[in-house]
């Protein structure tokens, strides 16, 4: 079988699923567990309002995303029924889409566009969050970084699919 560059093309910018908002979460400060909230507003200089990471001053890293499916993996392979959202250190939970279909593509989130900025991998953190063995299961499960390119408010319920 041959490599078909512009049906390659064709097939990256064809993600016919559409994801889901499950959860969404802000820190106020450094090291802090994120809180649940119902929405937020994503700002284009600044991120997710009220969160105290803004991203460094390319703001590569306004939001981070992470799949549901890939919690449920991530549980299971430390033996849990469930991995609260929130000791993952990342701000929003979907769940019907692959991430990493969105890499480096512009997505929405209801009538927020976001773009992939990078894979967001474990920190150490995820040892002492999730108990021994919390970083390794988090690896290649860790989701996505992302810039904000259009603002407006991000909800609970809202569809993810790509711009």
């Amino acid at each position: 079988m041959s490599y078909d560059e512009p049906v390659m093309k064709q097939l990256l910018r064809s993600i016919p699923q559409v994801g889901k908002v499950e959860w969404i979460g802000i820190r106020k400060e450094r090291k802090a567990i994120p809180t649940a909230v119902d929405h937020v507003t994503a700002k284009k200089k600044t991120g997710l309002e009220g969160d105290h990471f803004k991203g460094s001053l390319s703001g590569k890293r306004q939001v981070t995303l992470i799949q549901k499916e890939h919690l449920e993996a991530v549980a299971a392979m430390l033996g849990k029924d469930a991995i609260d959202p929130g000791l993952t250190r990342r701000n929003i939970v979907v769940s019907g889409i692959n991430l990493l279909s969105l890499k480096s593509q512009k997505f929405k989130i209801g009538g927020v566009v976001l773009e992939t900025s990078g894979i967001c991998a474990p920190c150490n953190r995820m040892e002492e969050n999730l108990g021994p063995g919390g970083y390794s299961a988090m690896r290649g499960h860790g989701g996505i970084t992302a810039r904000v390119v259009s603002e407006g408010d991000i909800r609970i319920g809202d569809e993810v699919s790509l711009a």
